[in-house]
């Protein structure tokens, strides 16, 4: 994982550099900073980095669940919708022993979305979900 201030997105590679951007439901994941506070709480493990849930991008204020399916995500131009929940896999466990079961319940481990406008994404970028 790598943190980097700007990146472009596109429908037809995802993030740039990023080998799983590839079209689909799954091209870009999301996830949201105060569900990664309630997992790393409940793991009593606070300053666990978000990077390392292996997501592509870490929204602030924001919360998904099964409601969010369908809404689109706007960070600038670019547009993704939601296609459904990112489920935390085994690798979780490898990072920190408990994160997969803390990541599972209420969408903590994030959306997965595909790109339906291309932009560029930057750090602080003003975010908008809309049904």
């Amino acid at each position: 994982m790598e943190l980097i201030s700007s990146c472009q997105v596109t429908r037809s590679s995802g993030l740039e550099r990023d080998l799983r951007g590839k079209p689909g439901k799954r091209q870009v994941t999301l996830l949201s900073r105060p569900a990664w506070r309630t997992a790393c709480q409940e793991l009593d493990r606070e300053g666990l980095p978000w990077t390392t849930r292996r997501a592509n991008l870490l929204i602030e204020g924001l919360e998904f669940g099964p409601e969010d399916v369908g809404a689109i995500v706007e960070v600038g131009k670019l547009r993704m919708q939601i296609t459904r929940e990112t489920d935390p896999c085994h690798r979780m466990d490898e990072q920190a022993p408990g994160l997969k079961q803390a990541l599972t319940p209420d969408w903590r481990g994030g959306v997965c979305c595909r790109v339906i406008e291309d932009g560029t994404v930057r750090l602080g970028d003003a975010i908008t979900v809309t049904a």
